[in-house]
């Protein structure tokens, strides 16, 4: 499956009743939600003690790309071209791959 297939499949579970206004904001608040709970299970293996729960953690991923896909949609864009515009900026960023240097003192 490629990313833009992902995108319309998972948009097919999109609640059609919400006004674009609205498909952003669940969107950006599901991002920030699903990344939460992301953050969550690095943290109790971090500072709790836990084996790092790798499945929980990637479907957790898995929801992240869909609001990624949700925003994108209500947007206007493919994922692929997002994906696509941030590897330019990357590349152009660290032409020779990540540089601590290159890293602190950025020209842009």
């Amino acid at each position: 499956m490629t990313i833009n297939e992902y995108q319309k499949l998972a948009m097919t579970t999109l609640n059609k009743e919400l006004s674009e206004r609205d498909i952003l904001i669940n969107g950006v608040m599901g991002l920030c939600g699903e990344s939460g709970e992301a953050i969550d299970i690095v943290k109790k293996h971090l500072a709790q003690g836990h084996d790092l729960d790798k499945a929980h953690l990637a479907e957790e991923l898995g929801d992240i790309a869909w609001y990624l896909a949700e925003v994108a949609t209500v947007l206007g864009y493919d994922l692929e071209d997002i994906l696509q515009a941030n590897i330019d900026k990357l590349r152009k960023r660290f032409p020779e791959g990540f540089e601590v240097e290159r890293s602190i003192y950025r020209t842009e």
